[in-house]
This record gives C-alpha cells, sequence and structure tokens, in this order.
C-alpha cells in the first residue's frame, strides 16, 4: 500500500500544463517561501518556479533511479573538479518540455521567463572548459539514458567575479549561494566521514599476516548536495552529486563555557574551508595544500558513495568493474586510484593482486592536457603529510611497475627515470599524470590531434609499454543548450525547414546543406543573427553600460586568458588596423567589433596584463573619431555561461588563434560554428576537425602546425628578426611601448614585450603574425561578399553534426564504459 501511495504522489506532482504549473508557484509561494503569492516579486516568482520545475525533476529521478536498480544497470561515476553548469531554470524548462507553458504561467503573473532568470546566479562550480565540458556530458548521459552520476564539490564561492577598473582585472566574491539555491536537496543522511593526515601504522592481522591502517587522522564530514539534471524531453533524470565539507565536531561547548569563543568554532572553521572555494590560490604553500584535500576530500566521499551502492548488491568484490566505471576528468581525481586500493586491501582485506586488478579495470583517464609542463604534480612533502597512507600504496604501485618496466626494457635507466611515479629531483614530486596512466584501463585524447600529441610528446614511454590504452574521444557540446536554447531564432528556423529530430541527432543538420546557396534562407538566417545582435546590444547597455553598434562584423575571443590562446595576437591585429586607419581613415573596408571576454588566474601576472593592454587599447580607439567609424573593442567583464550565450549567437568570426600543438580541443569553437560563426583559428585541437566537417574554405586557417612549430623552435627561433622585417608588426609593438595606449607610461606593458622578446616568445605570436593578419585582410574579403559569407555561415551550422556531446558520450559508453542506454521500468 505504501508503494502505491508513493507511486500516486509522484504523478500528483507531475501536472505540465498552465494550471497545474500555477498552481504550483501559488503553494511553493506559500509553503516554501512563507509568502503571500499576490504579494510576489521577482525573485521569489523565480524561486517558485524553480521548486514547481524540481517537483517534476524529483518526480523523474525517482522513476530513473528506480530502473537502475531494477535492471541491474552498470553505472558511470564522473568525477570533475568542475561542473560549469549555468543558469538552469530555462534549461530545465527545456528539458521537461514545459518552456511554453512556464512561459504563460509567469505571464499571469506579470513576468517573462527571461526576467524571472535574470534573478538566478550562474553557478559557481567551474572555470573553464573542463568545467563547460563536464555539464554537457551530463546532459548527453541524461538524455541518451546512460546510467550515472557526475560527482564533484559544491563550492560555496566560484572563482571570483571580475570586475574591470581602470582597465585592470579585480577579483570579488562570487557569491552565488548568497539566497541560496532552490535547485539542490540536501542528503544528510548520506553523510561520510573522510580522514585527513594522521599517520601509517603496520599491525598484525589475525591470520598473522602484516596490514596496514591509517590512524590518528583529522575527521571531516562529507554532506552529498545532488542538483538534478534532466535528459531532454525523455523523463530520465540523473543527478550531479556535490559535496560540501562539514564539521565532524561543530562546536567545541568546554572552550566556549571557558570565555575562548573563537577557538570553539575553530574545528567548524576548519572544515567548511574545504568546500570554500573553488581554486584557492596556490601561491601561498597553505592554498595549494588547501586544493590537495579539496581533491581528496571529493574523491574519497564518492568512492564511499560508489562502494555503498555496491556492497547492496551483495557481489562479490571482483564483480565491482561490472557494475560500476569511474572516469578522471583530468588528473585532480587521480587519488581516487589509491583510495580504492585502500578500501579493498586496508578495509575490505583483499590481497594487493585482486585489489589492483579491480582498480585496473574501474578507472579510466581523460587527459586535457598537451604541455608537459601543465601536467599535474603534488610535492611528496605534502602528500606524506596530508595522505601518509596513499603516499605509501603509490610508492608499492611505482616499486612493482618499476620492476616491470626493468623486466621489459633492462639497462634502461633513464626510461626508469622517466615513468617513475616518483620524478626524482631536489624536492621529489608525485606525478599524477602517470598514478592516472597505471591505474586505468583507458586513458584518451580529446581531439583527433590531441589523442595523438600525448601519444607522442607525454605519454611515448607508456605507449610503447601498454600500446593498447590510448586512444582519443572528441569532445563535444550539448545542442539543447548551445543552440535551441540560447539562439531560439535560428533554432526555429532550423525546426521550421529540417523538423526537430535534430535536437537530439545533430546529424540531422547536413540537411541545411542544401538551403546554404537558397537567397530567402539566407536571409532569414542573416536576420536571425541580427536579432542576436540586437539581443546582446541590449544586454551590453544593461549590464556593464557598454554600447554596441549593431550591424558591423562582430570579430569575438572569449576563453580564459592565458598567453598561449594568444589574445596578444588578436590585439596586435586591432593595433594595426588602428595604425591603418590613423594613416588613412579609408583604408580598412569593414566595421570590426573586436569583443573580448574571460578571466585571469589571480596570480597569473602577464595574463591580467594582457586584460589592461585590451582595455587600454579599446579606451584609445573607441575615443578616436578617426578610427571608432571602422573599429571598437569591447571587454565584456565576468564571462560566464550566460554571459556566453548572449555572445556566441551574436558572433560572425570566432577566434580560435592557440599556437598549434597547445590546445587539446576547445569546445568554444564548436559552440561558434553551431551557431554559424566562421572560425578563424590555427591547426590545432578540435579546429582540424571543424574544417574537416566544414569544409577548410568555410573558415580561415592560418599559420603554422603542430609539426611546422616543432620545427621551428628546434632550428632556432629569433622573435626580433621576425619584428624588425615585418613593418606593421614593428609599429605595433612600437606603439605598444611607447605610451600610446598607457597614457605616456612606457614600463606598463614592457612586461608584455618582454615576454616577445626577452623570453623568447614561447607562444610564437610574432612568428603567426602575418599570416594572421593577411587572413583578417581575407575575412574583410568575404564579409562584403554577403552572399558568401552566409552561405559559410549555414554550412558551418551544417558541418556541426559530429561535434554533439550526445556523440561523444555514445563514444565513451560503447568503446570505453561498456555501458549502454537503458529504458526505465
Amino acid at each position: 500500500m505504501a508503494k502505491m501511495d508513493s507511486n500516486e504522489l509522484l504523478e500528483e506532482m507531475g501536472g505540465m500544463d498552465v494550471e497545474a504549473l500555477t498552481h504550483s508557484i501559488c503553494r511553493h509561494h506559500l509553503s516554501n517561501l512563507g509568502r503571500d503569492y499576490g504579494r510576489s516579486d521577482l525573485f521569489s516568482l523565480y524561486q517558485a518556479l524553480a521548486y514547481t520545475l524540481r517537483d517534476r525533476l524529483v518526480r523523474n529521478w525517482v522513476k530513473t533511479q528506480r530502473s537502475y536498480y531494477n535492471q541491474n544497470a552498470k553505472s558511470v561515476y564522473y568525477l570533475s573538479l568542475e561542473f560549469l553548469a549555468g543558469k538552469s531554470l530555462s534549461s530545465n524548462a527545456l528539458c521537461l518540455g514545459v518552456e511554453k507553458a512556464a512561459e504563460e504561467a509567469l505571464a499571469k503573473f506579470g513576468v517573462t521567463m527571461e526576467e524571472a532568470e535574470s534573478a538566478e546566479a550562474d553557478a559557481g562550480l567551474g572555470n573553464g572548459g573542463l568545467g563547460r565540458l563536464a555539464s554537457c556530458f551530463l546532459d548527453s548521459m541524461a538524455t541518451l539514458g546512460i546510467p550515472g552520476y557526475g560527482y564533484g564539490i559544491r563550492y560555496e564561492y566560484g572563482i571570483f567575479k571580475q570586475a574591470i577598473e581602470n582597465g585592470e582585472q579585480v577579483e570579488l566574491p562570487d557569491d552565488w549561494l548568497h539566497f541560496g539555491n532552490p535547485w539542490e536537496f540536501c542528503r544528510r543522511g548520506f553523510m561520510f566521514t573522510v580522514h585527513l593526515y594522521g599517520r601509517e601504522e603496520k599491525y598484525t592481522h589475525d591470520d598473522g599476516s602484516e596490514k596496514h591502517r591509517w590512524t590518528d587522522t583529522a575527521k571531516v564530514m562529507a554532506m552529498p548536495v545532488d542538483m538534478l539534471i534532466p535528459g531532454y524531453k525523455n523523463g530520465n533524470v540523473i543527478n550531479m552529486r556535490l559535496w560540501e565539507a562539514q564539521p565532524a565536531r561543530r562546536f567545541n561547548l568546554d572552550l566556549f563555557n571557558s570565555g575562548d569563543y573563537i577557538r570553539s568554532m575553530e574545528d567548524a572553521v576548519r572544515s567548511e574551508t574545504i568546500s570554500k572555494v573553488l581554486y584557492p590560490s596556490d601561491r601561498l604553500t597553505e592554498g595549494r595544500e588547501l586544493r590537495l584535500v579539496q581533491q581528496y576530500f571529493f574523491v574519497s566521499a564518492t568512492i564511499q558513495d560508489m562502494m555503498r551502492r555496491f556492497k547492496k548488491l551483495k557481489l562479490d568484490f571482483s564483480e565491482l568493474p561490472n557494475r560500476a566505471v569511474v572516469q578522471l576528468n583530468e588528473t585532480h581525481p587521480a587519488i581516487a586510484i589509491p583510495e580504492l586500493m585502500r578500501i579493498l586491501i586496508d578495509e575490505h582485506m583483499l590481497n594487493w593482486d585482486e585489489s589492483w586488478r579491480i582498480c585496473r579495470r574501474t578507472f579510466a583517464y581523460t587527459n586535457h592536457t598537451v604541455m608537459p609542463e601543465a601536467l599535474e604534480t603534488w610535492p611528496l612533502d605534502m602528500m606524506s603529510k596530508v595522505l601518509p597512507r596513499h603516499v605509501s600504496i603509490i610508492f608499492e604501485i611505482n616499486r612493482r611497475f618499476m620492476e616491470e618496466v626493468k623486466s621489459r626494457f633492462p639497462g634502461d635507466e633513464d626510461r626508469l627515470k622517466r615513468m617513475s611515479i616518483i620524478e626524482d629531483c631536489e624536492h621529489p614530486q608525485v606525478r599524477m599524470a602517470w598514478l592516472a596512466v597505471l591505474g586505468s584501463f583507458t586513458v584518451n585524447g580529446v581531439s583527433a590531434l590531441h589523442g595523438e600529441l600525448i601519444k607522442k610528446n607525454i605519454f611515448q614511454d607508456f605507449v610503447e609499454m601498454f600500446p593498447g590504452r590510448f586512444t582519443s574521444v572528441t569532445n563535444g557540446i550539448t545542442p539543447r543548450r548551445w543552440l535551441k536554447q540560447c539562439n531560439p531564432g535560428l533554432s526555429d528556423l532550423i525546426t521550421e525547414k529540417i523538423g526537430p529530430e535534430w535536437v537530439t541527432d545533430l546529424s540531422k543538420l547536413k540537411k541545411l546543406e542544401p538551403l546554404a546557396d537558397d537567397a530567402e534562407f539566407q536571409n532569414s538566417w542573416y536576420n536571425c543573427k541580427l536579432q542576436e545582435k540586437k539581443r546582446l546590444v541590449e544586454y551590453a547597455r544593461k549590464e556593464y553600460g557598454i554600447y554596441l553598434p549593431t550591424d558591423w562584423l562582430y570579430d569575438v575571443q572569449v576563453k580564459r586568458i592565458h598567453e598561449y590562446k594568444r589574445q596578444v595576437l588578436n590585439i596586435l591585429h586591432a593595433i594595426t588596423l588602428y595604425c591603418r586607419l590613423k594613416n588613412d581613415p579609408n583604408s580598412v573596408a569593414v566595421a570590426r567589433l573586436k569583443i573580448f571576454g574571460g578571466k585571469a588566474a589571480p596570480g597569473y601576472f602577464l595574463a591580467k596584463r594582457i586584460i589592461r593592454l585590451i582595455n587600454s587599447v579599446g579606451a584609445v580607439v573607441n575615443s578616436d573619431p578617426t578610427v571608432n567609424h571602422k573599429l571598437r573593442i569591447a571587454f565584456l567583464p565576468n564571462y560566464r555561461v550566460s554571459q556566453a550565450e548572449r555572445i556566441i549567437p551574436a558572433t560572425d568570426l570566432s577566434e580560435q588563434i592557440s599556437l598549434a600543438g597547445t590546445e587539446a580541443s576547445g569546445t568554444g569553437n564548436m559552440k561558434f560554428a553551431l551557431n554559424g560563426a566562421l572560425t578563424v583559428g590555427t591547426l590545432d585541437g578540435a579546429n582540424i576537425e571543424i574544417m574537416e566537417e566544414a569544409g577548410r574554405e568555410n573558415m580561415f586557417i592560418f599559420g603554422m602546425d603542430a609539426e611546422e612549430v616543432e620545427r621551428r623552435k628546434y632550428n632556432g627561433y629569433n622573435p626580433s628578426e621576425i619584428a624588425s622585417a615585418d613593418k606593421e608588426l614593428a609599429e605595433a609593438l612600437h606603439y605598444i611601448g611607447d605610451g600610446t595606449f598607457s597614457e605616456g607610461d612606457r614600463e606598463l606593458f614592457q612586461p608584455i614585450l618582454d615576454s616577445l622578446f626577452a623570453n623568447g616568445d614561447q607562444y610564437m605570436v610574432l612568428a603567426d603574425y602575418r599570416a594572421y593578419v593577411d587572413v583578417q585582410d581575407e575575412v574583410d574579403k568575404r564579409w562584403l561578399d554577403r552572399k558568401s559569407w552566409l552561405r559559410s555561415s549555414i554550412l558551418n551550422t551544417a558541418g556541426s553534426g559530429k561535434f554533439s556531446s550526445d556523440r561523444a558520450i555514445l563514444d565513451y559508453a560503447n568503446s570505453i564504459w561498456g555501458v549502454r542506454p537503458m529504458g526505465k521500468e
């Protein structure tokens, strides 16, 4: 009888029509918010609608979870330190299929969906491409019916909120939870104890064998907080389980009663710090140690949660790999490998060989790094302090592996040093990527080029040792958020012409190809783009007080600020156009708006100085009437998912100009192409595959490829020779150094010039400058041929089918995870 009542209640929560949604909004005003719905405001309406949609999500989530157990499903545990989900209101309404009903229900209260969503904060759970990819993957897992969970940390504060003051980045707290989060469920009944510090101890087991235990530890509690992720109109809902750190002892009454009020709360403050901030600054040792603690904290809680589910099945531990697969999104969760070993050996008394076999069949590792110097390592002394038992396990993994290497390659001492998990140097380091490779059954890159580069440049020794372990799965993006939701005009036009199936099968966009030369369709396409530009103009005016021209070429580079992404190359082009226009106001044919956005890491001095340069050049250009009729520059602060949803649909030209061989994949390049932007880019990351799908003639490819970069570095690279031989480049560099863009201060941008000359131009900005400027001249010519531009724009969208995260997740499911889409019972 109780089960029947439960099912009836679930059905009662599920009304999807306007009347049911309106009734639920009113009910939540009263019961959840304690407010009279007759006196609602914008924020309370957002909250009430969010709770209304959450009711429907949780109904479907319960049914989905039941189906996992009823069908004995093998589940995916997707571990990521970042999930960049953005806002959830419109996305969840879309996936539930109630976006129009929700709009009508809100209209009864005098509010639009766009207004309601403006009250929602972007979830501060990620920083860049790693987190955006993870969120796309969860969307696709839910849409495809892949049984699984996302696991991460519920950060109280995001990395930071970026403001621009006097052209410089200023970091403010990203207090995204200030007003609460109506989408989450706190699961206090499923808390786990996470141990830290302490010491390793040997003891004799009852059977006479020598065993190890971790003792005298500090303890912190991990509380799961679930955010529900719906599939697209399929009734399937999975969850992202985020861990919040809480103290094992919240309050010391003895200290309080003795008058030491501050120390009475020390344990609570210390514990809660763990999930306080995304990526605490690692400039200080304490910050770096906190990062390590964060990584272990979420990994430990996740593995305990996985084992909790597995033990319900009452199976032998050897069956674990048949019921669970753990995907490590980068090396941040790699400590999960020795953690599972510890649990199996120390807590469940399995022997080493059996435990290692289980681990090696359970973990898979995605690498996102091309550059060897960017691979994560931890100081051995720090890890020994924080995780002494795990270091002991890592040493034993490494000892056994070194014996294996010696057997395969006798006498090769250099190989042993290169392949050891423990880097033998003055201050020994633990190589987390090496640990991830050894403990995983598959290692994958995230684009075709990246997959080859990591085999050649980073893991060459391991490829020789384990040739079948390495593969690649090209990244993807969800078409639901990144076209259907963020670009409704273009989405409706596409659906009108080819039907709605593309939303869950992006390969259907190929049907647009015959329409690329249709004049009427081109005109409709142009009007959709113009409408999105108008929306961006209004957004920039309201949000930042920035006034943008409407029908110009929108040339956009929005991404993390980093030398390898080469924002400096883009601004050098802007200065070149400035110089041309100063010499002859009619020398530039196309009116171009350069839009920049992105955050620099707080401790990354040069990246922050690049932001200052962009804004300083913009201030001069935008105020000069001899230039600003053809060139303007805008830096939109605090780049985030909701801002990207406004910028990307309005973009004409997508800047993907990293040095070839440095960008693993990119997903921004895919979002822009999906929305009809043409790419100006190098042969790097997924740009190559976009070119193969859309056609080189529909992009602007320039510069060296990865092999040419390596040859040029090997043969000696002299940036001064290049600068002196190119008059326009020399002029642009001169203006950076002579104070033109710094109110006469010749020292302000000297660090940028030093990076190009004194420090050898590591990312070869000057080497690619001339090819970049020349291809931008080709951009102008194509833009002036409107029919040709629109044709290429349509074909970029038509060629984007490969870059769906649905395709990527099916690749993972079929070739790595060994799981299949499932229905619900």
